[in-house]
């Protein structure tokens, strides 16, 4: 199982999943940490430069490919559209309190990281 982590400091959860610097990639296998990357961001429109443009245009094709090889994501913050469409591409998605991403995935590995679908954003 693969579990991608928005952060910006490679420590911290980011605030909002497309804004974010980059996802921490832990590969999860019989329990533990058997990978750790860091995968930069330059797929988001956040990071390719597209804050201005009409967020009606589908462009979240290119992370939605980047994270295509990941089972959850999990972020402090994001649109409603990108976590609707991770979570119809099948990715577990969570928007979560916690702030630290290592305490996050034992969290989620506990079964004991809550959802908290409500804090996305309608931008």
């Amino acid at each position: 199982m693969k579990i991608a982590i928005a952060s910006n400091d490679e420590t911290t959860i980011a605030d909002h999943f497309g804004k974010a610097r980059g996802f921490l990639i832990f590969d999860i296998r019989d329990g533990e940490i058997s990978q750790q990357q860091f995968r930069m961001n330059n797929f988001t429109g956040h990071a390719r430069g597209m804050q201005k443009v009409d967020h009606n245009i589908d462009r979240h094709g290119p992370i939605l490919e980047a994270l295509n090889d990941c089972n959850v994501v999990i972020s402090r913050g994001m649109g409603q559209r990108i976590y609707n469409d991770l979570r119809n591409t099948g990715i577990q998605t969570l928007i979560v309190d916690e702030n630290n991403a290592e305490t996050a995935l034992r969290l989620f590995m506990a079964k004991k990281l809550n959802d908290n679908p409500e804090k996305s954003c309608n931008h």
